[in-house]
């Protein structure tokens, strides 16, 4: 005849309480019981110890594992600015490259993209420095009393978008910042970034309206602190003609070193020279 179960004094009884769960069967710490198994059938067991690393170890592979035993799939990492398309220029966006022919986004010396979007004009610029890319909105092709956009590279490295006033030569930043949605990145030697910017603001000196034609002054250069300073050519390049917001279009400007080779003087000296070769001298 079995004995009967002899419960353990009080004392000992709180200590395996406290260990183990309220028990007052002769068990040990291996007892079998019932578990998923591998594709959680009820009838498989499994060995289980019932200790709080035990337990902490079945909360989280409840909470972080399927039940397959694989982690929860998370969220893709999230690409913190997208590269500009050129292929997009003069189709829904206009677009001015200076550089080299042939270049883009990230080859030419400067890039500018404009398009609207409701009642805003997003603005892609990007330029071969380490400091800032500006644009400016002139009336006269001159540099003075223009309202300017710029991109600065500071020494955190952030790209942060500010808002200038040419006064003459040079450009002083004001407090009022019509830029939002803005976001930049300073990578590969350069400085890229996009803004968006209302369409249609109540005129003043420093804030112009962009639903009218503009000539657009281009520039950039070095920056000290996340302050900018000269720009990197004494003549920074301007738009032969007014830009419209309303229209799409993909121009090329050549910058100095191919500007060269196309003036008409160059031209006649190459044929010269090519046509004394094939002759040669009398």
């Amino acid at each position: 005849m079995a004995s009967p179960s002899v419960c353990p004094p009080l004392p000992l009884l709180l200590l395996l309480l406290l260990r183990r769960g309220a028990s007052c069967s002769p068990t040990d710490d291996s007892t079998l019981r019932p578990g998923r198994g591998d594709q959680g059938d009820p009838g498989h067991t499994e060995t289980h110890k019932d200790s709080y690393s035990t337990f902490a170890s079945e909360f989280l592979e409840s909470r972080y594992l399927s039940e397959d035993g694989y982690p929860f799939p998370t969220a893709p990492p999230v690409d913190p600015f997208a590269r500009i398309k050129v292929s997009d220029c003069g189709i829904t966006k206009g677009c001015i490259r200076y550089g080299k022919p042939g270049c883009d986004a990230e080859t030419c010396d400067y890039f500018l993209s404009y398009r609207r979007i409701g009642t805003d004009v997003e603005f892609e610029m990007s330029a071969d420095t380490d400091g800032w890319v500006a644009v400016g909105f002139s009336s006269d092709k001159k540099m003075g009393g223009d309202d300017v956009m710029g991109c600065v590279h500071d020494d955190n490295g952030r790209v942060r978008i500010h808002h200038f006033y040419n006064v003459g030569q040079w450009a002083k930043e004001i407090k009022r910042n019509p830029a939002r949605d803005e976001e930049g990145i300073f990578e590969s030697g350069r400085v890229t970034c996009r803004f968006k910017r209302p369409l249609y603001v109540p005129r003043e000196e420093t804030l112009v309206d962009l639903h009218l034609s503009w000539y657009y002054l281009f520039a950039w250069g070095p920056a000290i602190q996340g302050s900018i300073t000269r720009h990197d050519i004494d003549s920074p390049p301007v738009s032969e003609r007014m830009i419209s917001i309303y229209k799409y279009e993909d121009i090329f400007m050549p910058s100095t070193a191919y500007q060269t080779f196309n003036s008409p003087f160059c031209l006649l000296l190459i044929v010269a020279l090519t046509f004394y070769l094939l002759m040669g001298t009398p």
